[in-house]
């Protein structure tokens, strides 16, 4: 029969792998998102048979309505056409998903600290304690990866031919037809949605680790091994 001294021991060879993980997935996180920059080339086909062209450069933390199409009043296909800017706000989103990285990575280092070099003291009030920021920390990831999978797809709806249609004023007209020739590659965005959803399994498995720490699990197998006890029977270890 296991005792609690072996399931220390047990999670002191997994906490360790487990902290890692969480390091690699958000650095993993806010590395794909945080640093982003990309650019769309916008194709304006003029009836007259010329075409002109416009660069939408874009980037983290994708405030978009500071983006602009065009920075001053100019002439395009013979028709005048004031400034211009992107229209969506995705910086909420982006931010909140890249800052709960940042602190998740800030986080594990810490733990991993605490658990390696003041074990005494984590035995005394830590589980607890690091259960209930562990599942809190596993439902944020769960917020803000859903936020910023929405927030992306802001970003693409907006900088796509039908966004960039609707925003500058000279694609309505008839004789004008506005395309996006040019798409920036926005690969390590969706990674960025991917990793954050992976968090979010990573954090919601180490809190089942912690948990089995917590007075609430330790009190529920010594009733079971009680009762066991009771009936002759003997107690499952347990997983």
């Amino acid at each position: 029969m296991k005792t609690s001294a072996e399931g220390q021991e047990r999670r002191a060879s997994l906490e360790p792998k487990w902290r890692h993980s969480h390091k690699l997935t958000a650095i993993f996180a806010f590395g794909s998102c945080g640093g982003y920059s990309g650019r769309n080339i916008v194709s304006l086909f003029c009836s007259e048979g010329r075409n002109e062209t416009l660069n939408v450069t874009f980037g983290y933390p994708f405030r978009l309505n500071l983006v602009a199409l065009l920075e001053a009043n100019t002439t395009l296909c013979n028709h005048s056409v004031p400034v211009t800017h992107l229209v969506g706000d995705s910086a909420s989103s982006a931010q909140f998903f890249v800052g709960m990285a940042i602190i998740c990575f800030l986080y594990s280092i810490v733990a991993l600290l605490v658990y390696l070099g003041y074990m005494h003291m984590y035995k005394d009030f830590g589980p607890m304690f690091d259960f209930g920021l562990t599942a809190a920390i596993a439902f944020l990831w769960l917020v803000c990866s859903s936020a910023w999978a929405k927030g992306l797809q802001n970003v693409k709806d907006a900088t796509g031919t039908a966004g960039i249609t609707s925003t500058l004023a000279l694609c309505k007209e008839s004789s004008v037809e506005c395309e996006v020739t040019e798409f920036a590659n926005m690969r390590t965005l969706n990674v960025s949605v991917v990793f954050g959803y992976l968090n979010l399994i990573v954090w919601a498995g180490n809190a089942w680790f912690v948990y089995k720490e917590t007075h609430w699990h330790s009190q529920k197998y010594t009733a079971q091994q009680g009762a066991g006890a009771g009936r002759g029977q003997q107690v499952p270890t347990a997983i």
